[in-house]
């Protein structure tokens, strides 16, 4: 529970609160995805790829531009962890944040996963989501969220005093140093706070902790992505499971993820040029 106010409030208070918000970063200049084309372009697809992602670990699988991606759930209820990374410049990677800012808390169809300062343009594109019937909850809940992090052995150390191994922190640490040759020191820093796929996530009303309830991915669930750019992916298959209850444990009930990569057929997918970094040319403050 959050300690109440220790300061009075002012004789206007309600008028204050009353304000009416503003968006702060409004997206109607940003140029919009053709969703006619990517539906007509996912009718044909070649599939060229299958990555399996034990329970709690995870896997680095390569997208090519313009192609598609899918993360099924395939044997039972399971949320995963999503990192993506340029194919050659592991500095440029989601940005969590920013996509927050951009699309809200929860991402679904016609969304896009945005890179890091100084790149700043979409790394992926949500081109279907069979979990885009679920909206929001009477809890304030939803699916897909950009708003928690990734568990870490770090905040479970902090919370529990327990050295927990198979976070979904250290399986993408892991995952990323294996794909890569990097050392698992090197590797670390370039982990990051993630998408968290098929996880139903919000914020309490009273407190506004951020809160996870069991999730509603059913066996044959999907969500698809198109590749704006060269990626690497990395997905963890949470060791929470569906996250009903813990999301680090040996405990609950987990189940394997699948990563499919699909070619399609349509060659202006694949020859349009790749979104251009931020234009952005200043003295950073100076």
């Amino acid at each position: 529970m959050k300690r109440k106010p220790m300061t009075k409030a002012p004789e206007n208070a309600d008028s204050l609160k009353g304000i009416k918000p503003v968006i702060c970063y409004p997206v109607d200049t940003l140029p919009s995805p053709d969703m006619a084309l990517l539906a007509q372009a996912r009718t044909k697809l070649e599939k060229i790829d299958e990555v399996i992602i034990p329970p709690r670990d995870a896997r680095c699988f390569v997208v090519p531009k313009g192609h598609f991606f899918r993360i099924y759930c395939h044997e039972g209820p399971q949320v995963g962890d999503l990192n993506l990374w340029a194919l050659n410049n592991a500095d440029e990677r989601f940005y969590s944040g920013k996509t927050r800012a951009l699309h809200g808390s929860h991402v679904s169809t016609g969304d896009q996963l945005w890179s890091t300062f100084p790149y700043l343009r979409p790394m992926a594109t949500i081109t279907y989501d069979t979990l885009d019937w679920y909206g929001w909850d009477q809890y304030g809940g939803s699916v897909h969220d950009v708003i928690g992090t990734r568990c870490d052995p770090y905040t479970a150390k902090l919370l529990q005093n327990v050295d927990y191994h198979h976070c979904c922190h250290s399986n993408l640490v892991r995952a990323f140093s294996d794909h890569s040759g990097l050392s698992l020191a090197d590797t670390e820093p370039v982990i990051h706070d993630v998408m968290n796929v098929f996880m139903c996530t919000g914020f309490t009303s009273d407190t506004h902790q951020y809160f996870m309830k069991a999730s509603p991915v059913r066996k044959g669930d999907y969500i698809e992505f198109i590749a704006e750019i060269d990626l690497i992916g990395g997905l963890s298959a949470c060791p929470g499971g569906d996250c009903s209850s813990e999301h680090s444990s040996d405990e609950a009930k987990c189940y394997p993820l699948r990563v499919d990569v699909f070619k399609p057929e349509n060659q202006h997918l694949l020859n349009r040029p790749e979104p251009m970094p931020s234009q952005y040319i200043g003295g950073h403050g100076s």
